[in-house]
């Protein structure tokens, strides 16, 4: 009994001076162990008699229990204090100033595409998308370009083989669908979208982003062309700015027309700007050439509409008076952190 008593008390010590949970279950291990003192006790009750071995197995029982309990609660004691060690250290000072995040800018590309969009969607307008990767069919045929079209030379379009290229405007988009909606008309839509040409200047870039218009109805006049155009005008740049129609050509209309619109910088008195002439060009437009409304097998006698393309980046140059097109894609967060009240 002396014995048992003996390795209890040694147990008991070394629990109690274990100061981590690592050091403890080593004393769990040493104690309890199946080659541990209180194991080896059991080997003792051969030599006993049958008395005496009740008695034993009993104490040896309760060695066995006391040492248990003895390391479940030590267990305890040293998990709060790890917690309190560990709340302590990662404890937060209130009084500190907190961080503050960063809060970026938007492009000015996407504030005029958002304004865009606001204005014309409010007209009843359905905003498309398309490939940027597109057919030759659908980027030139189906606009009317001819074959011997100017466009179509290297020089102008980024072709990847015969039949596909990098999309030069987002007429590809109307002429789509067009082709979808042809026998569920009418149809207005806003086509913005990336589009790659051979350029690069000050004012011209291989990419940029183009915003297309096109509504198919019947009895739709040049008059709901140049009010619509109007409408956007005073949405972009405010009100007191009026448009004028100039003729001009393009394949996939009939007529067309170049849009100016009066010169911010001068109101139309003539400056530097404007080359002295009070007027600033903006996009261009036309009625839906017959041939385009025929090959969507569309009766032209019967519908009519009108389609207009603007660049977004020359908008863009235009409200807010940037002087270089690079400007948009060089990540300078200077320029960028510019707009950053017009978010």
């Amino acid at each position: 009994m002396d014995t048992i008593e003996t390795v209890k008390q040694q147990g008991l010590s070394a629990i109690e001076q274990a100061n981590d949970l690592d050091a403890l279950n080593q004393v769990r291990i040493t104690y309890l162990g199946k080659k541990g003192p209180v194991q080896d006790l059991m080997k003792i009750m051969k030599d006993l008699s049958a008395e005496e071995k009740p008695k034993f197995g009993a104490a040896v029982n309760d060695c066995k229990k006391a040492l248990a309990a003895a390391i479940e609660a030590k267990q305890a004691t040293l998990k709060d204090a790890a917690l309190n060690v560990k709340l302590e250290s990662e404890k937060i000072d209130l009084t500190l100033d907190g961080y503050h995040p960063h809060n970026g800018s938007v492009n000015p590309i996407q504030l005029i595409i958002e304004a865009l969009e606001d204005c014309f969607v409010g007209l009843g307008y359905t905003i498309a998308e398309g490939p940027e990767v597109e057919l030759d069919y659908w980027n030139f045929e189906r606009a009317n370009i001819p074959h011997d079209h100017p466009a179509r030379d290297m020089q102008d379009t980024f072709f990847i083989d015969v039949n596909r290229l990098l999309r030069s405007h987002t007429t590809s988009i109307q002429m789509r669908v067009l082709d979808e909606y042809s026998a569920d008309l009418p149809v207005k839509l806003l086509c913005p979208g990336k589009v790659y040409r051979r350029d690069s200047d000050a004012t011209h870039s291989h990419q940029f982003t183009q915003c297309e218009g096109l509504v198919v109805g019947k009895n739709i006049t040049l008059a709901d062309l140049k009010g619509t155009l109007q409408f956007m005008v005073d949405a972009i740049f405010g009100k007191g700015r009026t448009i004028r129609f100039r003729p001009s050509y393009f394949p996939f209309t009939e007529p067309s027309v170049e849009v100016d619109m009066t010169c911010h910088n001068c109101n139309g008195k003539g400056c530097a700007l404007c080359k002295g002439t009070g007027w600033i060009e903006i996009l261009g437009s036309g009625m839906v050439h017959p041939h385009v409304f025929e090959m969507a097998g569309i009766d032209p006698n019967i519908y009519s509409g009108f389609a207009f393309g603007v660049g977004i980046e020359r908008l863009a140059m235009l409200k807010y008076g940037i002087n270089d097109i690079r400007d948009f894609y060089t990540n300078d967060l200077r320029f960028l952190e510019a707009f950053k009240r017009f978010n």
